[in-house]
């Protein structure tokens, strides 16, 4: 059987709440060398914000990064895993998706972790790491 995404994630990602400042947000990607900052409101994952977002949606429109929140600017139109899920169905949804990296959560919208590319190509034979990132940056 295929190893499932719940023994690949990083488990229990730091996440902010959706009023927290992108300020934070950032200073959180910098402390724990992460690309992503998973949005909860409670532990349900509501949306995500990436460092390409804080470029995109704060600093090249002039916002402040210590008034604007992540919930202002965060990705809600999400691809997420659960955690039963297998690695051929996670390279399926980022292969499709064309994304790095996916929320795993359970039924009931609980964040529980995130699989990344670089998850997957400790895991995945080179073929398969290949064709993933082929398919993702097309």
């Amino acid at each position: 059987m295929a190893e499932s995404i719940r023994d690949l994630m990083t488990k229990d990602p730091r996440s902010l709440e959706s009023g927290s400042s992108v300020m934070d947000a950032a200073r959180l990607m910098r402390d724990e060398d992460a690309g992503i900052v998973p949005v909860v409101e409670g532990d349900k994952l509501v949306g995500t914000v990436t460092d390409r977002d804080i470029a995109v949606r704060v600093v090249a429109e002039g916002k402040s990064p210590e008034s604007t929140t992540v919930g202002e600017i965060a990705s809600r139109e999400l691809v997420t895993i659960d955690p039963q899920q297998d690695l051929d169905e996670a390279l399926r949804l980022m292969a499709r998706h064309q994304v790095r990296r996916l929320p795993v959560v359970e039924e009931d919208g609980r964040l529980v972790g995130i699989v990344a590319q670089a998850d997957i190509a400790r895991t995945a034979s080179d073929s398969q790491t290949g064709d993933l990132v082929e398919d993702i940056s097309k």
